[in-house]
C-alpha cells in the first residue's frame, strides 16, 4: 500500500518538472538576443506602444481639393488644342461649369523650425494637372482630334487640419517619377507648442530582407492606424525599393514605414507606402439617375446600358519608396528648400 502511495506521488510530481522544465526551454526561445545589427523579423517581444503613440504623433491626414473650370464641345464644333487659347477660353467662358476633384492621404512632419514646418508625403496626392483634356469617340472606338471637355485648374488646397492658423499647405517640391512631395507652410507666428517632428533615425531600405517587420502609420479612410507589416521582395531596384503585406486601404498612401534594429525601441525610417495593386475591368451597368437606386437581380432589366470601371484591389500587396530614394530627392531640392528657408534634414533630430 505505501508503495503505491509512493509511486502516486511520483507520477504527480514528474509532470510538474516537465512544465516547468520546458517553460525555461520557451521562454530562451521567445527572448532572444537580438543583437545582430539587423533588421528584426521577430515580433517585437516587449511593448513600445508609447514610442508608436509618439511617432503617430507626427503623422498626419492630408487632404487634397483641385478646383476646375470645365468647359464641354459638341463634335460638330470640331475644337482642337490648337484651338484652346486664353481668348478662345474666354469666349467660352459662360458655359463653363465648375467641379472640385478631391484626394486623402498621409503626411508626416519631418522638420520644424521657426515659423516654418515640412511635411513628406506622395506626389501622387498633390499633383493634379493644369489642365485635362477628353476626347470624342470615333466610330472605329479610336479617340478623334476633337475635343469633347476641357477642364482648367483654377485652384488647389492642400490642407492639414490639425496645424496652427489653418492648415493650407503648398508644394515645395515633388517628383511624380518616384511619387515623393515634400509640402511646407510659414506661420504668421512661432507657434505656442512646439510641433511633433519625426525624430527616428533614417535608416537603409536596402539591408532590409525577406520577412522583416514594419510598422505602418496612416490615415485609412480618414482613420489614424497604425499597422505591422512583413517585407518582401527586398531590394526590388537599386535603391532598395520593397513590398509589404500589410492591408492597405484608401488614404494610407504616404504614410510611414518603420524598421527595427536589433529590438524596440530602435526604430528606423526605411520608406513611405505609395500604393497598392489593383487591376481594372470595364462592366456593364445600368443607369443610376439615384444613388439610392435599386434594382431587383429577379426581374430582367430594360432600360440603358452603360460601361463603367471597376477596379478590384489586391489587398496585401501594397509597395513602398525607399527611404533612399527620399533621401536622394531632398539632397536634389536642399538649395530650393534652404533658398525659402526650409532647412530640411531626416537626421533624426528637429532643427533649431
Amino acid at each position: 500500500m505505501h508503495r503505491h502511495r509512493y509511486l502516486r506521488r511520483i507520477l504527480v510530481l514528474f509532470p510538474a518538472f516537465l512544465t516547468l522544465s520546458c517553460s525555461s526551454t520557451v521562454f530562451k526561445d521567445v527572448y532572444p538576443t537580438l543583437l545582430d545589427g539587423q533588421y528584426d523579423s521577430e515580433f517585437p517581444y516587449r511593448s513600445s506602444s508609447k514610442q508608436l503613440e509618439q511617432i503617430a504623433e507626427t503623422v498626419k491626414m492630408l487632404t487634397t481639393i483641385a478646383y476646375y473650370k470645365t468647359f464641354s464641345f459638341a463634335e460638330e464644333e470640331r475644337v482642337r488644342a490648337t484651338d484652346i487659347t486664353p481668348e478662345f477660353i474666354k469666349k467660352h467662358d459662360g458655359s463653363a461649369v465648375y467641379v472640385n476633384k478631391s484626394l486623402s492621404g498621409t503626411a508626416t512632419i519631418i522638420w520644424a523650425g521657426g515659423r516654418r514646418v515640412a511635411l513628406l508625403t506622395c506626389a501622387h496626392i498633390v499633383a493634379f494637372p493644369d489642365t485635362a483634356l477628353s476626347y470624342h469617340i470615333g466610330p472605329d472606338r479610336h479617340p478623334t482630334p476633337f475635343i469633347k471637355t476641357l477642364s482648367v485648374k483654377e485652384r488647389q488646397m492642400n490642407f492639414v487640419g490639425i496645424l496652427p492658423e489653418g492648415g493650407e499647405l503648398e508644394i515645395l517640391a515633388m517628383d511624380p517619377g518616384i511619387d515623393v512631395a515634400v509640402l511646407g507652410k510659414q506661420f504668421e507666428s512661432v507657434p505656442a507648442v512646439p510641433l511633433p517632428v519625426f525624430s527616428y533615425p533614417v535608416g537603409r531600405a536596402s539591408e532590409l530582407e525577406w520577412g522583416s517587420f514594419v510598422y505602418l502609420f496612416g490615415y485609412p479612410s480618414g482613420y489614424r492606424i497604425v499597422t505591422k507589416g512583413i517585407v518582401s521582395n527586398p531590394n526590388r531596384d537599386k535603391r532598395g525599393s520593397f513590398l509589404v503585406d500589410a492591408v492597405f486601404g484608401g488614404g494610407f498612401s504616404g504614410g510611414i514605414a518603420i524598421a527595427i534594429r536589433d529590438g524596440v525601441p530602435n526604430f528606423e525610417l526605411v520608406g513611405i507606402v505609395k500604393m497598392v495593386s489593383a487591376r481594372s475591368s470595364y462592366i456593364l451597368t445600368p443607369r443610376r439617375d439615384d444613388g439610392a437606386v435599386e434594382f431587383d437581380p429577379t426581374v430582367p432589366y430594360s432600360g440603358e446600358i452603360f460601361v463603367e470601371r471597376h477596379t478590384d484591389i489586391e489587398y496585401g500587396v501594397t509597395q513602398a519608396v525607399p527611404v533612399e530614394a527620399i533621401l536622394d530627392f531632398l539632397s536634389a531640392n536642399s538649395a530650393a528648400f534652404e533658398a525659402r528657408g526650409y532647412h530640411i534634414s531626416l537626421k533624426g533630430t528637429q532643427a533649431k
